[in-house]
């Protein structure tokens, strides 16, 4: 079957594209992948979602056109990217996130927005959908829900592997060995930290919005990272909370970001010494993480996400991580800018062909194995 996975993370940076080939059954599947692309948000939607993502209050009528506004740009990209690489059958939509709040106390809360029935209306495809909300419903974190998805592409037969996603938060997945027994109830997952939410906020906040990221960290790498400071943030609660645990920009967000800038100037460091700082601070988070939680340090970490492409951030992580070797999950077949969107295809393929559970409840804290995500069929094709 041919899918579609749609994916925009929290770094808000546009919508990523798969269309992918998957054959086989649940648990034994191959995946190809025939193209892929992001297509970029336009600047005023992407500065509103920013501006919700941060807290401003708009009216429900204004909500509600910003959900459809995004679930046209989302159909718009389900449909380019078909008429640049061939039909799909199916497509698995992520949506944006725009408010995450973990289940303490009581069930957690995660909105999405691009509602599949609308891209279903609008690409005339199937669309499965809201991927999290089973997983909170049996009391889990919603998050993350990729895990599975990286246990069974990316398991090494002898090798303990992370996979971590640098989006805007950092989430990790440890894979233990395929050779290992039960293998597969030994992999667990949770987000770890800022991935380039801190960074990409920072270079926003001093370039007055003039510029949305550090290209390839050179800015930062001009700087030194301040020790004391890098240690007093990484005395954050979040960072020692034990899995399962999530988080967004609600709380890695601007007034994180504010409080950081604030004891940067009373120490008087220099606009690349504060970047450098922060890079150093999320590349610790990593490292810190795994240690704190992992059975055993793995035998390699393999990245993904927008974090890949910040040359500096991965160099304070090959650093930080010593003699353990820090590659991309290209090494091991699977394109890293493409792996989350691969990853909600394969979601969407699960839950539509086979009704196979999703999520790791070892891994969200859900109480059972949950069927991820919301079939919408377009009005000319109502499956019977």
């Amino acid at each position: 079957m041919k899918i579609i996975g749609l994916m925009s993370g929290t770094s808000v940076d546009g919508i990523d594209a798969a269309l992918v080939n998957i054959e086989g059954t649940a648990a034994n599947l191959t995946l190809e992948l025939l193209g892929f692309q992001t297509y970029a948000y336009p600047a005023k939607l992407r500065a509103q979602i920013l501006k919700v993502c941060g807290g401003q209050a708009m009216s429900l009528e204004d909500f509600a056109s910003l959900d459809d506004q995004i679930a046209a740009v989302f159909a718009e990209a389900a449909i380019a990217i078909q008429e640049q690489f061939g039909q799909a059958e199916l497509i698995g939509s992520h949506g944006q996130t725009v408010f995450h709040r973990p289940p303490h106390p009581g069930l957690g809360f995660s909105w999405q927005l691009g509602r599949g029935e609308a891209i279903a209306h609008l690409t005339k495809r199937t669309t499965v959908s809201n991927f999290r909300r089973a997983d909170i419903a049996a009391g889990g974190q919603g998050a993350p829900l990729v895990p599975k998805v990286d246990a069974y592409l990316l398991a090494h037969p002898t090798k303990h592997r992370c996979v971590h996603n640098l989006g805007g938060i950092g989430n990790v997945t440890y894979l233990p060995p395929k050779s290992q027994p039960d293998w597969e109830n030994a992999v667990i997952g949770w987000d770890t930290g800022p991935g380039n939410v801190l960074l990409d906020l920072a270079i926003q906040k001093l370039t007055d919005g003039q510029q949305a990221y550090d290209q390839d960290g050179i800015w930062a790498a001009q700087g030194a990272p301040h020790p004391d400071l890098v240690q007093d943030w990484l005395t954050d609660p979040f960072i020692h909370q034990a899995p399962p645990k999530s988080t967004g920009r609600e709380y890695f967000g601007v007034s994180f970001l504010e409080k950081c800038w604030q004891q940067a100037q009373r120490l008087n460091l220099t606009e690349a010494d504060w970047l450098a700082s922060l890079t150093e601070f999320t590349a610790l988070t990593v490292v810190e993480n795994y240690r704190q939680f992992l059975p055993q340090m793995p035998d390699e970490i393999l990245l993904c996400g927008g974090g890949c492409r910040n040359g500096y951030l991965r160099d304070r992580l090959q650093i930080a991580a010593g003699g353990i070797p820090v590659g991309t999950t290209d090494e091991a077949g699977i394109n890293h800018d493409a792996k989350e969107a691969i990853a909600f295809a394969v979601l969407a393929y699960w839950r539509y062909v086979y009704n196979f559970p999703g999520n790791l409840p070892k891994v969200t804290g859900a109480s059972c194995p949950m069927l991820l995500g919301e079939i919408h069929e377009p009005l000319s094709g109502a499956r019977v």
